[in-house]
């Protein structure tokens, strides 16, 4: 049987790059993904969060917006979770004043920075986010956070259809097994957006802002 790798080449695979005009989404690093015992715990989101300060660094010094989402129930019984809860309930924990709903230390929205509230995976959906971005001129969205098999797939598969180029941080995304995680960037980098390391990121935000008047 052939590798995915050779099975794939020619047909998925090609490489679409940044555009002029990019953002930076962080995606759900909240504690329910980075304290042991919780039960949505993953080893991979601990590494991710550790990998992501340099990358933040990078897109504020260059001034690209950076925007934030967490998972946040607000109606009685987390109904407006939808199906999502019923099929996840251990998404339920996403409540004001669990402590596993607050971001993890370090990669914490600064002031001036948006926070987009979600109930469910994508981040484009239910939300503003992409008319927001449209707005701004931002043709490219870069896509840190968690999880690679959960939101970070849903929203870079809802990225795409909405128009902008897709770039997710290998190194600045994890899930709690690494089977998922790695077959979930193969697809995307296969089919939505391009995966990247996080050095190559860097590296492409520092030309935007040295094209920058």
């Amino acid at each position: 049987m052939q590798s995915a790798e050779t099975n794939y080449q020619g047909v998925w695979g090609n490489r679409i790059g940044f555009g002029q005009r990019p953002a930076l989404l962080v995606i759900d690093f909240l504690k329910a993904y980075t304290v042991e015992g919780a039960p949505l715990y993953a080893p991979g989101v601990v590494d991710a969060v550790a990998q992501t300060p340099a990358l933040l660094a990078a897109a504020r010094a260059a001034g690209i917006p950076v925007i934030h989402t967490r998972i946040l129930y607000l109606a009685e019984n987390c109904a407006d979770g939808g199906m999502w809860v019923k099929k996840a309930p251990v998404m339920m924990a996403m409540v004001e004043g669990n402590v596993l709903a607050e971001f993890c230390d370090g990669v914490e929205p600064e002031k001036g920075e948006l926070v987009i509230v979600k109930q469910y995976a994508s981040a484009f959906f239910g939300t503003s986010l992409a008319s927001l971005l449209h707005t701004q001129g931002i043709d490219t969205v870069i896509l840190a956070g968690c999880s690679t098999s959960g939101c970070i797939r849903a929203s870079a598969v809802d990225a795409v259809q909405h128009g902008f180029r897709t770039i997710v941080v290998r190194d600045c995304v994890g899930d709690r097994h690494p089977d998922p995680h790695n077959a979930n960037l193969f697809d995307i980098d296969s089919k939505y957006g391009d995966v990247v390391s996080r050095e190559d990121a860097i590296a492409e935000i520092a030309k935007i802002k040295s094209d920058c008047p």
